[in-house]
């Protein structure tokens, strides 16, 4: 028996001289301070994401979860269009609209949509804590450092089965709930174990009409939040959940890469989000960037004479987006073919090209027929550090127009600003049938948090969203 006694303090002697587990260390690095232009770019990324969601308010879905929580007890938390709720009833309505356009910011190299589900829980849980502006800008800025960092570690080898917004969401939903509450290095990890132990999302939703892909980013931030709220009493969490034997990436990612997990980085990772400009899969824009600079050599109208499209692009944008005959609104944002033949009939892209008339609409059903897509090794290569897309038209007059795209607009690269961004969030929420005056309030109301606004105005604001019939 003293032997026994005696290997068991050797174990965990060992145990405790241990290198800090992934989530250990990422704990340690989101305590650092948010600095001024980290929360500027959150405030916009508030804005974007705001607008996504109002326009949201448009769709059966949102109707659908409003009679979900319409005899759910009140509580401090804005559910956009459905009043003051719960946390659990606000996040089931606010991370599932933002994503319903599929019109929500990217990030290129974790390859998924921090946005709506790091949001959702920043706002909610800073209503409930009665916190202030910065805090709820804090809490975005480290919820997108999570998200983005385990998603990138994930890698290309995770996405191809599994949802990584739900999947890496969930870390950053948890770093945002752990802001808001304040947790320290310790219960942040415990939070961000036991989020990761049930995390997942699997893409054969997108392979079927149903709304399961927004569900998936509710479901993450509802489990972010709980995490944090356990870890905050006392819960501990598995702190290898990512890098164990039996964790995230040994489960779900064969080719994942443990290190960018920790990787030292020059400034905050949120600045390296995309943003979205067409109401389309973010795959299907550098192709549709392409077209526009293609046409824009030619002359004014040359839409009209477009004979055959050939678009040239990675090897993922072909498999979620080579969708030649689109019957719904939700499959015509997810086709290479709809989203070009869209703009040589009716030019810049806008929401009521993607619709369920407008897959049927015999103009641009025609010139989905001309378009051939093709996989592009050099674009392949780039991905995920950059979309590309090589675009050829071919005119009636026998003239033949070509651009080439590494990076789309709303990337770093090529970054939207802060007007255009508005303008975005503005139309957004008028196509959700937002009155344009509460809608510019908002985004003025958003815009001040940056610079030491309060959640007392803008909050009243949200509860004044009323549902769009």
């Amino acid at each position: 028996m003293r032997r026994l006694s005696c290997r068991f303090l050797i174990q965990e002697s060992v145990m405790t001289v241990a290198s800090p587990s992934l989530v250990q260390q990422l704990a340690t690095q989101l305590q650092r301070p948010v600095d001024a232009p980290a929360r500027q770019r959150a405030a916009a990324l508030l804005v974007d994401w705001l607008g996504c969601a109002l326009g949201g308010l448009r769709g059966p879905l949102a109707q659908q979860l409003q009679g979900v929580v319409a005899s759910c007890a009140p509580g401090p938390c804005t559910a956009l269009s459905a009043g003051q709720h719960d946390i659990h009833d606000a996040l089931l309505i606010n991370a599932a609209l933002g994503n319903v356009l599929e019109m929500d910011d990217v990030h290129r190299a974790a390859i998924l949509h921090p946005g709506p589900v790091v949001i959702p829980v920043a706002l909610a849980a800073t209503q409930r804590q009665n916190g202030n502006g910065h805090d709820l800008l804090d809490a975005i800025v480290r919820g997108y450092e999570a998200t983005i960092r385990v998603g990138r570690a994930l890698g290309t080898s995770h996405y191809r089965y599994w949802h990584p917004t739900s999947t890496a969401g969930a870390f950053g939903a948890t770093a945002a709930a752990a802001s808001v509450l304040g947790l320290d290095a310790t219960q942040t990890a415990d939070a961000l174990g036991t989020a990761g132990s049930r995390t997942g999302g699997l893409w054969q939703m997108r392979h079927e009409s149903v709304p399961t892909k927004s569900l998936h980013n509710a479901q993450a931030a509802q489990s972010g939040w709980q995490a944090a709220l356990l870890a905050q009493a006392g819960l501990r969490g598995p702190r290898y959940i990512l890098e164990g034997e039996q964790g995230l990436f040994a489960a779900t990612a064969p080719q994942a890469e443990p290190a960018l997990v920790v990787a030292a980085e020059a400034d905050w990772l949120i600045h390296s989000t995309s943003l979205k400009p067409w109401p389309a899969c973010r795959h299907a824009h550098p192709a549709i960037d392409a077209l526009h600079d293609a046409l824009a050599s030619g002359r004014p109208g040359d839409g009209a004479q477009v004979v055959a499209i050939e678009v040239a692009t990675y090897a993922e944008a072909l498999r979620f987006c080579d969708r030649a005959e689109p019957q719904t609104a939700l499959q015509a944002k997810f086709s290479l073919q709809h989203a070009l033949a869209a703009i040589c009939a009716h030019g810049t892209p806008v929401l009521a090209h993607y619709t369920d008339a407008a897959c049927a609409d015999p103009a641009i059903a025609r010139l989905r027929s001309a378009v051939q897509v093709v996989e592009d090794a050099a674009c392949s290569a780039r991905f995920p550090a950059h979309y590309g897309a090589n675009v050829r038209v071919q005119l009636a007059d026998g003239r033949v127009l070509q651009a080439q795209r590494v990076d789309a607009w709303g990337d770093p690269e090529q970054p939207m600003h802060p007007a255009d961004i508005d303008t975005k969030a503005m139309e957004l929420a008028q196509w959700g049938g937002v009155e344009p005056g509460l809608a510019h309030a908002l985004i003025v109301q958003v815009r001040n948090l940056a610079e030491g606004g309060t959640l007392d105005t803008l909050t009243p604001l949200l509860s004044q969203v009323s549902p769009c019939h």
